[in-house]
């Protein structure tokens, strides 16, 4: 079963210090699902209007972490005043511990229309099957 770490002290030393090499002034959560089949696991992301370039994915310790940034955007209109502002802008860090094994080399991660989807297939967990071995 996932974990998503909601605390970020609660992250392994060496994936928070990624997280400490970066300064914003604001952070923002994009929502966050994370689907499981029996092949792969998915984690997929609202961000619209970040760019890929403004995104890093990192697998480390069973964890993985989809880093970023969200620009604002900018009212043409420098007197305009705001009435409501709900949007969130910033630094985004989203961390989730995982179970089992991934095939790291066969990851992929797209962003379209605003969602960014990570996908890890799954490993061939062997260690219950009787694996034969044959004598030559």
């Amino acid at each position: 079963m996932p974990r998503v770490y909601v605390e970020r002290r609660e992250l392994p030393g060496d994936l928070l210090q990624l997280l400490e090499t970066r300064t914003a002034a604001a952070e923002c959560t994009p929502p966050l699902d994370v689907v499981e089949t029996e092949s792969a696991i998915e984690f997929l992301l609202d961000v619209p209007g970040v760019q890929p370039a403004d995104v890093e994915i990192v697998f480390a310790q069973n964890v993985i972490l989809i880093t970023g940034t969200k620009r604002a955007a900018l009212c043409e209109d420098r007197e305009a005043g705001f009435h409501m502002a709900e949007r969130t802008f910033g630094r985004f860090a989203r961390a989730v511990s995982l179970e089992g094994a991934y095939d790291t080399a066969r990851a992929s991660a797209t962003l379209r229309d605003g969602e960014l989807r990570v996908v890890l297939p799954r490993l061939d967990d062997r260690r219950s099957r009787q694996i034969r071995i044959p004598i030559r």
